[in-house]
């Protein structure tokens, strides 16, 4: 009889803290050995030569999100796993979204009606606090912390999503209250509908025009604004899609004054910059998002920052909305003004690759380091550690076989989104996943999709390890 049900053999092992070569055993999904030459398995995966990592966890991805302005999601539960774990990703944490008017549960409940039995590996859901009513706040949302939803994101740009200062600081004093951890869109909307306007009267209405709408500056301000917020309710948040130097240093000056501000960055600002959104035609489109991506200097700003610590975690922010499609990035027409295109860029699949090649492989960040960004810290932050992101005796099997040595020309046709482009086509990687393992199954086999539709789980998020209240500073 075999010890286990499945045992990985010499691979090179990297957690946050340590690469040792040693086997792995598997039984019941999770993790119950690590060491040299372990007893029989049910099946046995020879590693030797590759990298063995935690499988990635993609701490911010949206997937099948209601839209309020008519525009769709390309890639719903099935499809938008299937691309995160032929990427190396085992866990996505999607957002659901409250839509002004509406309540909370309503959203929760619409979503797992969007994702059951669709997703290929295991999942967890944000929230997202578009209308911070009485209701909302003093009902709703305390018990979706207690149920499992232990994180959300709120919004200071955009007319349909955006909070004002007193509703901001409202959702913090409960996150402080409850022990949940805030994730916050930091951009000054005033600023950017007053430039816009004034854009859009001279006729600057071109993809690259976006860009000029959102300088540094406005995200500058409002992530010194949502940090003077939080430290006023004395709660940790989480700034996201951090794009350049200036919203990078307002962490660190908090950081260097002991508040517990944290960073997230994405692959788009370490490898886009603004002149990808001035190409030929209505192509600069592709690669509207927000903050936009800045220039070169402030792309090794960016760089620097998952090198000093300045970022905890590098997420995706995939937003998959299809380039060919009138209800996607041409939903309002061709050469339609940048303010009336969909925000956002695909990126599910390419997150690990473009990071590993470029971080790990050129030796700005290390392997421990990598794991870190974007395994072990979004598992920490967002309550889901040590069931995920780490390779530990009793985590869940979620693992990926590496080989360091590949070589990979991004294109759009090896991707398994449902995304008619890729903002990366053509670039060159070394090193990409080839197997793929979540809960001890294997879902992605030498590059082939494997795994069966459904067999991802729902995971209810344990309070944030940063956020956890103490009682005695609880503001009630």
């Amino acid at each position: 009889m075999a010890d286990f049900d499945l045992v990985i053999r010499n691979g090179r092992v990297a957690t946050a803290a340590d690469v040792v070569t040693c086997d792995i055993g598997v039984a019941g999904g999770r993790i119950v050995a690590l060491a040299e030459n372990l007893g029989a398995g049910e099946r046995d995966i020879d590693a030797a030569g590759k990298l063995v990592l935690p499988g990635g966890v993609d701490g911010h991805c949206h997937l099948d999100q209601l839209m309020s302005d008519g525009s769709r999601m390309a890639d719903d539960f099935r499809s938008g796993t299937i691309s995160a774990a032929c990427g190396g990703t085992t866990t996505v944490i999607p957002f659901a979204c409250q839509i002004k008017g509406h309540s909370l549960r309503e959203a929760v409940d619409d979503y797992h009606r969007r994702a059951e039995g669709k997703a290929l590996i295991d999942y967890a859901f944000h929230l997202i606090i578009s209308d911070p009513t009485e209701q909302v706040i003093g009902q709703e949302l305390p018990a979706l912390i207690h149920d499992g939803y232990t994180s959300f994101k709120i919004y200071m740009t955009y007319d349909d999503l955006k909070l004002n200062d007193r509703e901001i600081l409202e959702v913090f004093a409960l996150a402080r209250r409850e022990g949940a951890l805030t994730m916050v869109h930091a951009e000054n909307a005033d600023c950017i509908g007053w430039l816009t306007e004034r854009l859009e009267a001279a006729g600057r209405t071109a993809p690259r025009y976006h860009a000029t709408s959102r300088p540094p500056v406005v995200e500058r301000e409002a992530t010194h604004r949502a940090i003077a917020l939080a430290e006023l309710v004395d709660v940790p948040i989480l700034i996201v899609h951090v794009s350049g130097e200036e919203a990078a240093a307002q962490i660190q000056a908090a950081r260097d004054r002991g508040l517990p501000i944290h960073g997230e960055t994405c692959p788009h600002y370490l490898f886009l910059t603004a002149e990808d959104l001035d190409l030929d035609g209505f192509e600069g489109a592709k690669h509207i998002c927000s903050p936009p991506p800045r220039d070169a200097r402030n792309q090794e700003a960016v760089w620097r920052g998952l090198e000093n610590g300045v970022f905890d975690i590098v997420s995706s922010d995939h937003a998959p909305f299809r380039y060919h499609d009138d209800k996607g990035k041409m939903i309002r027409g061709k050469g339609a003004p940048f303010a009336q295109v969909p925000n956002g860029i695909p990126g599910i699949e390419t997150r690990l690759p473009l990071l590993f090649s470029e971080g790990v492989g050129k030796g700005r960040i290390s392997l421990n380091r990598f794991v870190a960004l974007t395994a072990t810290n979004p598992a920490r932050l967002f309550g889901l550690y040590p069931r995920k992101g780490t390779i530990a005796i009793g985590s869940d099997a979620d693992l990926a076989i590496w080989d360091p040595e590949r070589q990979v020309t991004i294109t759009n046709d090896i991707l398994h989104h449902n995304v008619d482009y890729t903002p990366y086509e053509g670039m060159k990687v070394q090193g990409w996943p080839e197997t793929v393992l979540c809960r001890g199954t294997v879902v992605v086999e030498q590059g082939t999709v494997v795994g069966a539709e459904g067999g991802g789980r729902f995971l209810p998020c344990e309070l944030p390890l940063s956020a956890r209240p103490e009682d005695s500073l609880a503001i009630s």
